[in-house]
Formats: C-alpha cells, sequence, structure tokens
C-alpha cells in the first residue's frame, strides 16, 4: 500500500478482498464464514470474542477452504498488518509445525492434530459492500487481528496479538528464527538504559507472571489478575484434559516462584506502574518509542500514522514502561506499556522462556465498541 493511504483507503482494501472471499465461498463455508451484522449486544459477543490459544476462534478455517480461498483469505489478513507484521503472523503460523515435532507429531486438545497451521479461522461480520458497519476477525494460535469498519474508514484494528512457540528455532549456518525478537529486545534494551533508581521504579517485582495480565478480556480493567490457562478457551474439555492444563499452569507458577504479593504487584491498574515516559531522558523516550513502534507499528500504512500521531511530543509522558521478572535474556520476564488508551503486554516465560506472548490494546476503543455506540446514537436517535 502506498504511502498516500488513509484510513478509507485501507477500508477500500480490504472491503474488496473480504468481498472477493466471501464470493468464492460455497453455501457451507459461507454459513461460517460470513455472518451478519451483529443486531443485538447478545450477538455482538461473539464479535468480541478473541482467544490466542488453540482453540475455535469461530469462523471458516483455513485447511476447510480450498487453495484458491486461503489466497483470497491471506490477501485480506494482508489488508490488516503491515509488511513487518504479516510476515511475522505467516512466520508464526508455520511455526505450528515446528512445535507439532518438538512434541513428537502427537494428537492433542482432543482434535486429530492438536497442532495445525491450518486451524486459523476468518469470519467476516456484516456486509463489506454495504453502508452500514462492519468487521473482520481472523484468528488462530497465537495470531489475533481484529478491523472495523464505519462510514467506509477502518477505524478501530486491536486488539492485535502475535505470540511464538518456539520462540527461537535454529536455522542452517548457525542462525536463529526469531519473529518476535525486536519486540523482546527493545524492551530489554531500554530497561538496561535506565540508571539504577529508575530502574527500581520500572521493575515491579523479580518474578515474572506465566502470561499477559489482560489476557483475552474483552475490556481489561483495574484490578484484573492472570487468568488461568484452562480458562483460555472456547469452553472447556473433558477432565482428564481440563486437569493437565491446570497442572500445566500450576507447575508454571510454581517454577517461577509466583506468590499473591507478584499477583498483586502486577495486576492491572488505572494509574500505570512503572516507570512513566516524562521522568526519561531524550535517548530514554527514544528508545521507548522504538519498543511502542514494535506494537502500533503492526498496522499498515494508512492507519499506523494515525496510531503513531497518539503518542507525537508530550503526549508520550503519560506511557509508562513496568518489567517484571529476569533483566537477561534466557530469563523468565514480562513488561507492559500502559497509558491513555494503550495497554501493550509482552510475556517470556513458558517452554523454558521460548514461548512468548505480545499483545497491542487500545482499552476504551478495542473492537471499537466506543466508536459503535456514537455511530448507532448519531444514525439511529
Amino acid at each position: 500500500m502506498s504511502s498516500t493511504a488513509t484510513p478509507r483507503t485501507v477500508a477500500s482494501a480490504m472491503a474488496e478482498a473480504a468481498a472477493a472471499w466471501i464470493e468464492g465461498l460455497d453455501d457451507e463455508q459461507r454459513a461460517l464464514g460470513a455472518w451478519a451484522w451483529p443486531g443485538s449486544n447478545a450477538a455482538d459477543a461473539e464479535r468480541v470474542r478473541w482467544y490466542y490459544t488453540p482453540t475455535d476462534h469461530g469462523g471458516l478455517t483455513i485447511h476447510q477452504q480450498r487453495p484458491h480461498q486461503q489466497r483470497a483469505a491471506m490477501r485480506l489478513l494482508a489488508t490488516g498488518l503491515s509488511e513487518a507484521a504479516y510476515v511475522s503472523a505467516s512466520t508464526i503460523m508455520g511455526l505450528e509445525n515446528v512445535l507439532d515435532r518438538t512434541e513428537g507429531f502427537t494428537a492433542g486438545f482432543a482434535r486429530e492434530r492438536g497442532r495445525d497451521p491450518g486451524m486459523y479461522h476468518l469470519r467476516v461480520f456484516g456486509d463489506p459492500t454495504g453502508a452500514g458497519p462492519w468487521s473482520w476477525r481472523f484468528g488462530g494460535h497465537h495470531v489475533s487481528v481484529h478491523h472495523l469498519v464505519v462510514d467506509g474508514e477502518a477505524v478501530a484494528g486491536s486488539p492485535c496479538f502475535l505470540g511464538a512457540d518456539p520462540m527461537v528455532s535454529p536455522l542452517l549456518g548457525g542462525r536463529e528464527l526469531r519473529p518476535l525478537g525486536g519486540v523482546e529486545d527493545t524492551a530489554r534494551d531500554l530497561l538496561h538504559a535506565l540508571d539504577a533508581d529508575q530502574r527500581h521504579r520500572a521493575v515491579l517485582t523479580a518474578t515474572a507472571p506465566a502470561d499477559i495480565i489482560g489476557a483475552n478480556r474483552v475490556r481489561p480493567a483495574a484490578g484484573d489478575r492472570l487468568i488461568p490457562l484452562p480458562d483460555l478457551w472456547r469452553g472447556h474439555f473433558e477432565q482428564d484434559l481440563e486437569d493437565r492444563l491446570w497442572s500445566m499452569h500450576e507447575s508454571l507458577e510454581a517454577q517461577l516462584g509466583v506468590t499473591e504479593a507478584d499477583r498483586a504487584a502486577t495486576e492491572l491498574t488505572a494509574t500505570p506502574r512503572g516507570l512513566p515516559a516524562a521522568e526519561m531522558t531524550a535517548d530514554q523516550q527514544a528508545m521507548l518509542r522504538e519498543v511502542l513502534e514494535t506494537y502500533v507499528g503492526r498496522m499498515p500504512p494508512g492507519i499506523v500514522e494515525r496510531e503513531r500521531a497518539r503518542f507525537d511530543g508530550d503526549a508520550l509522558d503519560g506511557v509508562a514502561f513496568a518489567w517484571a521478572g529476569g533483566v537477561e535474556r534466557g530469563e523468565p520476564h514480562y513488561y507492559r506499556l500502559q497509558g491513555p488508551r494503550l495497554l501493550a503486554e509482552w510475556d517470556n516465560t513458558q517452554r523454558g522462556v521460548n514461548h512468548a506472548h505480545s499483545v497491542w490494546r487500545d482499552p476504551g476503543h478495542d473492537f471499537g465498541l466506543d466508536l459503535l455506540g456514537e455511530h448507532l446514537t448519531e444514525h439511529h436517535a
């Protein structure tokens, strides 16, 4: 997309790609992949449902589509991401094959194939060719992308989740594959650039939580704490598998040494915890912007400029940087950026610090819920 892109041209590209994908589906596929715009709060509950575990995200999966349909689905995904984010998402999807090998090519999660690069779901809500609001959602293990279009303009692109398992994989020639390496390294570089007093303020606790704190909540809020692994799925499993997930969660927290004091230290708060940008040097603020770019930079040209502009100049002052856990690579760690309409989280603690989660949220504006309220008032009052 060219540098002249705008939220309207992005929306147009999305609409064209979504319409082409829907047009290529048969009736059975369309029943899964293309839903009417929600007509009630109860119906809208599905539109804002999201996950990052290998569960049913809702929609038509890649492996339920013919190759030309898969191409159309990936074309739609590409309209909602920057080139770097699209490459990262595509790589993350491919890591399912690597993870399958790591786990011995065994079945799991009560499915024929537990680690499945074809189990990524796409669903469109509403008519992309019509005048009303419409949205789309693409999601599977470690990828969750959401966009809303209102009045012909792409108005909301969060939450946007990218994870990686494995976080680091070997390549030929002694190189490493680290699709989210920049998301981790830029934050650690900032941490090391802080002086002793600043670091004392930034580090919430020496023990990292087992996951991102906001999890897959629709509306993260003050007082939120980590959601245990078994509760991050659509529904629940039979007891044996449910017990296994609880055991995995409890074992990880025990390995990390998480205490009640650690949970309290990392819970979400209305006033951001950590070190605010206003108390950083100019060089440190520049490094903070690099960290922030690994989140807002997931958006495509035409949208990313709007997101960056929200933190121009003194607007960055209200963003706080907080860290928990070890400070060197290979040590379990967590960090977040929090400020007005911003919650970006990273966690790398699982699978021996080789399983990372990262998410960009725009609290209050995620899924465009605030704008939809205004739209309904204006057009249906």
